[in-house]
């Protein structure tokens, strides 16, 4: 399968914020010209799944215009992005150094801030990957606007499959930038 990953814009919050599940909006301008930017490359009919979080949902709602023709959007929680709980909306540089030497102590399991651990984004994105493949079949194809954890984790599994990440040097360092994409094949 051939899946499009196309990430939100920049968020309206001052740089170096962990905003992960929260709820804020992207750069209106941001989003209209990464709509834009990947509305021709992108198939007829080709089916869509969006994170229920606003900033993705701003840009569906502008590739829409953009596209008409996609197939009729699914929002799907399950590729929201990592909820870093009582971290979210605090600067980076602020998080306890011990915070995150107890994370990359035990990367896959530990829930940072309390929410949700990077198995518990895995599980919940190897799912919807699942039910992509379910819809398009083999050789097909689908767009997902969501978010870069959620594209980690994707990169991750399109790899191993199934396989739990053992520490956080499995972790994928490369993401789409806000706005951008990438196709990967799963």
């Amino acid at each position: 399968m051939k899946l499009w990953l196309l990430r939100h814009a920049r968020v309206v919050l001052p740089p170096g914020l962990c905003y992960g599940a929260s709820d804020v909006p992207a750069d209106e301008a941001l989003t209209a010209e990464a709509a834009q930017a990947i509305a021709p490359l992108l198939p007829i009919g080709l089916p869509v799944r969006v994170s229920d979080l606003g900033r993705a949902q701003q840009l569906h709602q502008a590739l829409r215009a953009h596209r008409p023709d996609l197939g009729v959007a699914q929002t799907d929680p399950r590729i929201r992005e990592m909820d870093f709980g009582t971290w979210e909306q605090i600067a980076w540089d602020a998080v306890p150094r011990t915070a995150f030497d107890t994370w990359m102590a035990d990367f896959a399991l530990h829930r940072f801030g309390g929410a949700e651990s990077v198995h518990e984004l895995m599980d919940r994105v190897a799912d919807a990957l699942d039910d992509t493949r379910a819809t398009v079949g083999e050789g097909g194809e689908a767009l997902w606007i969501t978010h870069a954890g959620v594209i980690r984790s994707a990169m991750h599994l399109a790899q191993h499959e199934r396989r739990p990440i053992a520490s956080a040097r499995e972790w994928p360092r490369d993401a789409p930038q806000t706005g951008e994409w990438m196709v990967l094949e799963v």
